[in-house]
């Protein structure tokens, strides 16, 4: 399945120092997506990207936290899948195991990534020729090793450029969102927990 070639378009930098932090970043990016009903209404597809231990299922449990999802999240490794219920849906994807993550998509997994409400796929990049664009990526990286609990978060807009998948409209309200996302002030009783890099 070719999809256009995808750009990286509009970014944020963000430094976490704890999963709680994580967890308040994952919770304001749902909450500057959801009042743009257009947009999840087609559904929006977030790439998660990092090493092990880098914060993918942290960002996730606060994305659903975020549209007032009850639900325990946990990584879907060995599910492929878990559903979360909210104010929006959220899907929650892994593609750890490339194989079994594409034979997923290719069996009809697929349009779940546009089934409306958000859908975030944990490696992500293991993927990227099936997920839509435009698109949300986050890439959590470990800055130090000295530094253990502290990330660098980046979310950036995945633009389509040119065919099929280039939709102007979806990529202005992704970018719009990306601009109101406010960054949540004293998380874990430190003011510094999380802030713009």
């Amino acid at each position: 399945m070719g999809r256009p070639e995808s750009g990286q378009g509009p970014s944020r930098r963000f430094l976490s120092r704890g999963s709680e932090a994580t967890e308040a970043l994952g919770a304001a990016l749902a909450l500057a997506l959801e009042p743009r009903t257009e947009l999840v209404r087609g559904g929006v597809a977030i790439s998660l990207e990092g090493d092990l231990g880098a914060g993918k299922t942290a960002f996730v449990r606060g994305v659903a936290q975020g549209l007032g999802s009850p639900d325990a999240v946990h990584s879907p490794s060995f599910t492929l899948m878990h559903t979360y219920e909210g104010r929006l849906p959220v899907y929650h994807f892994d593609a750890w195991m490339e194989g079994r993550g594409r034979a997923f998509l290719e069996g009809g997994g697929a349009e779940w990534l546009q089934g409306g409400g958000l859908a975030l796929v944990e490696w992500g990049g293991r993927v990227e020729s099936w997920l839509p664009t435009p698109r949300l990526r986050v890439v959590l990286a470990h800055v130090a090793a000295d530094q253990p609990e502290t990330r660098r978060v980046t979310l950036e807009v995945v633009r389509a450029v040119g065919g099929p998948g280039d939709n102007p409209a979806r990529e202005k309200a992704l970018v719009e969102a990306l601009e109101a996302l406010r960054v949540p002030v004293g998380v874990g009783g430190d003011e510094w927990s999380l802030q713009e890099a």
